[in-house]
């Protein structure tokens, strides 16, 4: 298929909570033809959306308009090994590139625990890891082209158009479609991972230590217990040891995805079962330390399909946070299936990162797919906004531009180049609209 019109179905994201019908849909299979696109859908009076492998759980791709496929826009155009750097097709999965790079010698040097976006996808909403001092995936970004409204291609860099830079590495969709990125890149290394129970207690007052010790830590709570997983990555001298097969195959199939999958249905049929299988669950896992090339240790599979939120906080405010989320489950009639997830960022330079310009710390909260969702993520929700959080851009949240307006101090740098690149709206939804305004 090309850039010619194709017979559209029903769009719908991964979770399954978003769906949008386009009046079109296409494919294009060079910048050319994706610039021809944007022109004609600008002629139509329709709006563009390019969508990735749909693992945002807002509707940040969804159109009633030209939905962009990006499948053939895939792969890597060059690796610039004085630079340092790879320069790769917006439709690149994640997991291609770790791949490619890895049979290079090369790799980034933080990234998410799913690898299953697209890069664009990936970097425009915010994807981010646990790191103590290395970022989320767009703060590696060191170049990127895009179509803007107009049908023009824009290239931009610290040194090409630089105010498009600061504001475009995570940029929503809002300012254009983005066509290629070039990453930062560094020689291939090794992880070693140690994996480790404790208790709640123990890793909220150790929680700060933690974080300086390691370059790389995040744990997760079992709610309806004081059990949590915790998980340090460090740069290891070797020797390679991967998880063994069969201990691996345990670990991160039948634990985390077989079992956790029949825990999670058995938890929505039967919510009251769930602080017993919580507690079960939080046991189930074991110490274990293994070393590894970085995508084989940052990254897990996760079959288990749910929706999630994510709020950013001031780093010094996340043990609090947290402790009041725990407080709020335990007084509550709610049953939570899903452990909640906490990790770190350094703070960088990107205008709406959810680390831009302050030390970070992300506390997540996850419910199995169709189960009810909206009463748990309301009361973490109101927990976060009343510490300052940001919530993430690729999941579920009820912020609007006045409230994010607050928390972003470059929020007015966004909109303005926005209101420059895109006056009309081209790339607009109304995910857009609530989130930037007008």
């Amino acid at each position: 298929m090309t850039s010619t019109d194709a017979t559209t179905t029903a769009w719908r994201n991964w979770a399954g909570n978003v769906t949008a019908r386009p009046v079109r849909e296409v494919s294009p299979a060079s910048v050319e033809e994706l610039a021809a696109a944007v022109r004609r859908a600008a002629e139509d009076g329709l709006r563009v959306k390019p969508v990735g492998t749909g693992h945002s759980f807002t509707a940040a791709a969804a159109t009633d308009g030209v939905l962009v496929r990006p499948d053939l826009l895939t792969g890597i155009r060059g690796i610039d090994r004085e630079a340092m750097t790879v320069t790769v097709e917006a439709g690149t999965p994640l997991k291609r590139l770790n791949a490619a790079l890895a049979r290079e010698g090369l790799s980034l040097t933080n990234m998410g625990d799913i690898m299953e976006q697209t890069v664009a996808g990936a970097t425009s909403t915010g994807t981010h890891g646990t790191g103590r001092d290395s970022a989320s995936i767009a703060a590696q970004i060191r170049a990127l082209e895009l179509v803007t409204a107009d049908g023009t291609v824009l290239r931009c860099s610290e040194r090409e158009n630089p105010e498009v830079f600061a504001v475009a590495r995570i940029g929503l969709g809002a300012l254009g479609v983005i066509t290629a990125i070039t990453f930062a890149v560094e020689p291939v290394f090794l992880l070693t991972a140690r994996e480790e129970p404790m208790t709640f207690d123990a890793v909220t007052s150790g929680f700060d230590e933690l974080v300086v010790e390691n370059e790389h830590f995040e744990f997760y709570w079992f709610p309806h217990t004081g059990n949590c997983n915790t998980k340090r990555n460090n740069r290891s001298a070797g020797p390679t040891a991967p998880p063994g097969r069969i201990s691996g195959w345990i670990e991160d199939e039948l634990l985390s995805n077989g079992i956790f999958q029949v825990a999670c249905s058995v938890g929505r049929a039967f919510p009251a079962a769930i602080p017993s299988i919580a507690r079960i669950s939080s046991r189930a896992l074991s110490a274990r330390t293994y070393t590894d090339i970085p995508y084989k240790v940052f990254t897990s599979p996760r079959r288990v399909r749910f929706v999630e939120m994510e709020y950013a906080l001031p780093r010094a405010a996340a043990v609090a946070a947290l402790r009041e989320v725990k407080a709020m489950v335990d007084r509550s009639p709610l049953r939570i299936s899903f452990p909640v997830e906490v990790r770190t960022a350094p703070a960088d330079d990107i205008a709406l990162s959810t680390a831009s310009g302050r030390e970070s710390a992300y506390i997540a909260v996850h419910l199995y797919r169709g189960t009810p969702h909206q009463a748990y993520f309301t009361a973490v929700e109101r927990i976060m906004t009343a510490h300052g959080g940001r919530p993430h851009w690729g999941k579920v949240h009820t912020r609007d531009a006045a409230y994010l307006a607050e928390v972003y101090p470059r929020f007015g740098e966004f909109t303005a180049v926005r209101d420059r690149l895109d006056p009309d709206r081209v790339f607009g939804n109304d995910y857009l609209r609530r989130v930037l305004g007008d």
